[in-house]
């Protein structure tokens, strides 16, 4: 019964997000830059094999871990979904040693490559705006060590090695061209992009147009955040235009890259995303917002799209998140980003409806939580 209940929730979702994002090109073709990120800090969250079944309703090919969870390494086997996991930030001292490194990926990566599409390593997680100067410090030895081990097994070329970074790395983003990192980062950055340099791997970017919005309500557009139709701004130096925050975010952080000598990295976005509820001074944290900006960043996905630095380069992007993180610290918004609550029902209506079948054709049904639960 279990399996027959996911396959009716496989074939609904999959109408919907069709019926939603389909007009010369259909959602069921697939988005191959787009990722999600899965949480694991909340209670009664559905099981790895639930979850894997939801990704695939939803025809999601890509997605990003806060650990090396075994059981859902396990759970994620011959899907074919991309998977990034993650070295947590207390265990970078142990792979300054290059030999704990090596059993770190043995007993990590090794017993579940290939069947498991493993196919990055985040080591860490926002070091470089974290205010433990050794934790930064341990950051490129770690990530040498553990591509060093990759490179003892065979696993290089399939798995790349990098860090996500928070937008406040930079110290200017705006216009993007005068992007730029922090001057107390130049030692470390230098290090960091020649090691992405040298293993061809990308710049990892968490980029939340939100916070902009939340601390300065009055001065930034709420349309230019959530990508709906508005005026934008246009680069005063390259005379590029931005119709939205968040492309302009990612080309601040190529210009920055770029002034440190290392314009030909790729940059992806590990994280975006807007929550659904917040405390009283979280201004912008509403279900209605959330759900426009992860609607219109889905349908710019499905359009190929660049930024309009690198407009022939698509975005990779990995919206944050699955689930609603109950147990998480914080304001009331760090709770509140996921599409589905911890049991699996959905967050929010995210403007999806399908045909009812209990009235004519033309007529539309809302999408609700109890249409949708995935079982935990």
């Amino acid at each position: 019964m279990a399996e027959a209940f996911m396959k009716r929730i496989s074939m609904f979702h999959a109408f919907l997000l069709f019926s939603l994002f389909s007009s010369d090109c259909g959602f069921l073709g697939g988005v191959s830059g787009f990722g999600i990120n899965y949480g694991q800090i909340g209670n009664n969250l559905p099981e790895p094999k639930k979850v894997v079944d939801l990704l695939s309703s939803l025809k999601i090919t890509k997605t990003k871990i806060y650990d090396t969870n075994p059981q859902i390494l396990t759970a994620f086997a011959n899907t074919g979904i991309e998977i990034i996991v993650t070295v947590e930030n207390e265990n970078l001292s142990d792979l300054m040693d290059p030999q704990q490194a090596l059993q770190w990926v043995s007993n990590r990566i090794k017993p579940y490559f290939p069947a498991t599409k493993i196919t990055g390593i985040a080591v860490g997680n926002e070091i470089f705006t974290g205010e433990d100067m050794t934790l930064m410090s341990y950051l490129v030895p770690a990530m040498t060590n553990i591509h060093g081990a990759l490179v003892q097994l065979g696993l290089e070329s399939h798995i790349q090695v990098s860090t996500p970074n928070s937008l406040a790395v930079l110290a200017e983003s705006y216009p993007p061209s005068a992007g730029s990192f922090r001057g107390e980062l130049t030692g470390v950055m230098l290090q960091f992009l020649r090691f992405l340099s040298n293993t061809k791997s990308p710049f990892w970017i968490n980029a939340y147009p939100y916070f902009a919005y939340k601390d300065h309500p009055t001065e930034i557009p709420l349309d230019y955040v959530l990508f709906n139709p508005n005026s934008g701004m246009t680069d005063p130096s390259t005379k590029l235009h931005y119709d939205n925050m968040l492309y302009a975010q990612v080309d601040a952080v190529i210009f920055a890259i770029a002034r440190m000598g290392y314009g030909g990295l790729d940059v992806k976005v590990t994280e975006t995303g807007w929550p659904s509820k917040g405390d009283g001074d979280e201004v912008g944290a509403t279900v209605e917002n959330a759900a426009i900006y992860n609607r219109n960043l889905l349908r710019r996905q499905l359009g190929n799209e660049g930024t309009p630095l690198r407009p022939n380069t698509r975005l990779e992007v990995y919206l944050f998140a699955l689930f609603n993180e109950d147990l998480k610290p914080g304001p009331t918004s760090e709770r509140n980003y996921g599409l589905y609550q911890p049991d699996g029902t959905m967050a929010y209506n995210v403007g999806l409806s399908a045909l009812s079948t209990t009235s004519s054709t033309s007529a539309t049904i809302s999408l609700t939580s109890s249409a949708t639960k995935v079982q935990p």
